[in-house]
């Protein structure tokens, strides 16, 4: 292995700000992997500093782990990304979370006018939900964003 290339388990935690249980956790995931040294220690190409990065910053929105070894997973194994990887990946998620930032908008906002009228009325409030109305639409949540919904 080439030095420079190849970072150990602690350089990539030091550089990246994660874990290393949680990297050998996103390596058990399939998120991200490693190589294995003549000694049997983990070492990582340095590119993997971006993959935890995106990984990272998809948690962050929300992204469940699935979802993102689906995006990794079109990545290629045979060449450092590129940008136009990254934004080809970038792409699937645009809709997506879109819809999310819609859903969330509306629900600061609905919660705003509840917490500032001050009202408390059941019988007006556009979070509540009078004799049961909307259990005909399934169980769980109906008004509030729920992932997946």
């Amino acid at each position: 292995m080439t030095a420079g290339v190849w970072l150990t388990p602690g350089q990539l935690s030091e550089r990246s700000g994660v874990a290393v249980s949680t990297l050998h956790y996103y390596e058990s995931r399939g998120l991200i992997d490693s190589r294995r040294t003549s000694g049997n220690q983990r070492r990582y190409r340095r590119d993997t500093l971006r993959r935890v990065a995106f990984v990272r910053i998809a948690q962050g929105v929300g992204v469940s782990l699935e979802d993102i070894k689906n995006a990794l997973d079109s990545l290629p194994d045979s060449r450092v990304p590129t940008a136009e990887d990254w934004a080809r990946l970038s792409l699937l998620w645009h809709d997506e979370l879109t819809r999310r930032i819609e859903a969330l908008t509306e629900l600061r906002d609905d919660f705003s006018g509840c917490i500032g009228c001050g009202c408390l009325s059941l019988k007006s409030c556009p979070l509540a939900n009078p004799g049961d109305v909307l259990a005909k639409e399934g169980p769980g949540p109906r008004r509030l964003p729920v992932r997946g919904d």
